[in-house]
């Protein structure tokens, strides 16, 4: 189950303390990375076959990683099977806003892309629920299964994709 907050629906990233915004770009991870400096493991992510696994990085630094997401592309959707911020943008010390929404937006572009009308379907950790509902508008689809439908990935590809 995911447990990833969206901390703010940006039009990139930015940064917590100047709101300075930075143009991203969503790539293919290639090579490894410190298992240290993450909570999920990657390396086994990235084994796998079925799954593939994108960095979020700025543009103007492409060797930081922001973020990582983990998805793997379904008959009918894009199922998001990890997303997770880099150290530096996780709790109240954070450098940089909107890496997630970032993440689920790319999640989105790679569903329209496929064909598959931008749906992301994820499990949700139930305390997050609401949250996901009210910040992406994310819909239950059984239990703590969650999906993105057409307008609210729609209105997320736009916002972080030109």
């Amino acid at each position: 189950m995911l447990e990833f907050e969206i901390d703010k629906l940006t039009s990139s990233i930015e940064n917590a303390i100047t709101g300075e915004k930075f143009e991203t770009l969503v790539l293919p991870l290639q090579a490894a990375i410190k298992k240290k400096d993450w909570l999920f493991d990657w390396k086994t992510e990235r084994a796998n076959a079925e799954r593939l696994v994108y960095k979020l990085v700025t543009s103007q630094n492409p060797e930081i990683i922001h973020g990582l997401i983990s998805v793997r592309i379904n008959q009918d959707h894009v199922y998001m099977h990890l997303i997770e911020n880099a150290a530096f943008n996780k709790g109240v010390k954070k450098m940089y806003l909107g890496v997630a929404g970032n993440l689920i937006a790319f999640a989105c572009k790679l569903s329209f892309e496929n064909g598959l009308d931008g749906i992301v379907v994820f499990e949700s950790k139930t305390k997050l629920i609401t949250h996901y509902q009210l910040s992406i508008g994310a819909k239950i689809l059984a239990g703590n299964r969650m999906y993105i439908d057409v307008k609210e990935a729609l209105s997320l590809v736009k916002r972080y994709f030109k």
